[in-house]
């Protein structure tokens, strides 16, 4: 071995010295870590989709992680995307739910919006932990399949508010109906069902019916194109139809170019396929909410505000709430109450009372999802109700009103296609 002078090995001594503390440093900070991690009993996975399709879903599951932490840093919260393309990308989401079934202290996982592949993946899921629960909410896939994986499927009451919207339209004035969507979401049942008690609505309650449509986000287009679409073709439909008309998109990309147009050109629109005044009124109207984030009394007023002021009154309307933040943040709180043992799966009171935690002084309604086709009831599928709110009106209490039970049954026909 080679001999180093005296002052060189002092040198290297310390600096042996000090490389063994910073590496006794790691060991402890590493050994903290683990602790941290040991802090929370359980996880709980929450997939979203990104934000430039489904921003409010995503907000919601920030506001668990701050709420409760993220894993990485010992929390409970362990936040995925499925791809903004997910249409093309089934595989992808399927991949992104089943990793969370790898982490031996996830106890639940929540999606929404539960899109094509959520059945497969949670159907993966169940094969390797069993023991997980499953929360869907706002599923694109078919009800009686996705209700047979799922512990718990979940979305707003796209049955009677196929009713409701047509109701509040007639109260305001509107004498025809534009119903806006696209061959893919016209194969999804909860959405043709719900247009088809829109036609019915609008037959019987004296609104003529039209169906136009519009570009899929999710193909070659995309976002910009299918917005773009809105832009150009929104003008020439309030003209063609006149201002009395009810503007509904069944599609959230589509939503702020037309309440842009809405606006601008005049017409109604009394709510968004998934209700929030934080999908489509700040972009539309150029609103900063930075200052109330997360303050829903104070978003609503500051949105008031602007709508009214640009000539809206009587004319847009919202939820009070976001519906897509809420479901998030709603099913969060609702599985982990059950992983706790303060609540129960399938009651609804209980999930009324999770989702009530973050919209104080609103009043949630809700019933169990009945399939028309075969008549079965689905008792694990629940569907919530918010009333609407017109800006410079006020609320319409449509949540209150009686929905003739034979909108009811109506059903979307896919089932009965070969």
């Amino acid at each position: 071995m080679p001999i180093y002078p005296l002052d060189r090995g002092r040198k290297r001594e310390a600096l042996m010295r000090k490389t063994l503390r910073l590496f006794a440093l790691a060991i402890v900070a590493m050994a903290a870590l683990s602790g941290a991690f040991a802090e929370a009993k359980y996880h709980v996975g929450i997939v979203t989709g990104t934000v430039s399709q489904s921003e409010d879903d995503l907000r919601g599951a920030e506001a668990m992680i701050k709420e409760y932490g993220d894993v990485k840093s010992g929390g409970m919260i362990q936040h995925l995307t499925y791809p903004a393309n997910f249409m093309a990308e089934q595989e992808t989401t399927i991949s992104q739910i089943v990793s969370l079934a790898n982490d031996p202290k996830m106890k639940a996982i929540v999606m929404n919006q539960a899109v094509p592949g959520a059945t497969e993946g949670f159907r993966r899921v169940k094969e390797l932990r069993p023991d997980i629960l499953l929360l869907a909410g706002v599923p694109q896939e078919d009800p009686l399949v996705i209700s047979k994986i799922a512990d718990l499927v979940m979305r707003n009451d796209f049955v009677s508010s196929g009713y409701r919207i047509v109701w509040t339209a007639k109260q305001l004035g509107a004498k025809t109906f534009v119903h806006i969507s696209f061959p893919r979401h016209m194969s999804v049942e909860t959405l043709t069902r719900r247009r088809m008690i829109f036609e019915q609505a609008c037959n019987d309650l004296g609104l003529k019916f039209v169906f136009e449509t519009a570009p899929d986000p999710t193909s070659e287009v995309g976002v910009v194109g299918a917005q773009q679409f809105m832009l150009e073709n929104v003008p020439a439909w309030v003209q063609k139809y006149g201002k009395d008309t009810c503007f509904f998109a069944t599609n959230d990309a589509h939503t702020e170019p037309l309440i842009k147009q809405v606006v601008q050109y005049g017409g109604i629109f009394v709510e968004a396929s998934l209700p929030s005044p934080l999908l489509g009124y700040p972009g539309a109207l150029g609103i900063d909410l930075k200052a109330e984030k997360g303050n829903f009394p104070a978003i609503m007023k500051k949105v008031e505000e602007v709508v009214v002021a640009k000539g809206g009154s009587g004319r847009l309307g919202t939820w009070s709430y976001s519906f897509g933040y809420c479901a998030t943040c709603g099913l969060t709180q609702h599985a982990m109450n059950v992983i706790d043992g303060k609540s129960k799966m399938l009651s609804m009171a209980d999930i009324f009372k999770a989702f009530g935690k973050y919209t104080p002084g609103t009043k949630w309604g809700g019933s169990w999802y009945v399939d028309a086709s075969t008549g079965v009831k689905l008792p694990n599928f629940a569907l919530l109700l918010q009333d609407t709110y017109i800006f410079g009106k006020g609320p319409m209490k449509s949540a209150d009103i009686d929905v003739p039970e034979k909108y009811l049954k109506i059903s979307s026909g896919l089932a009965k296609k070969p």
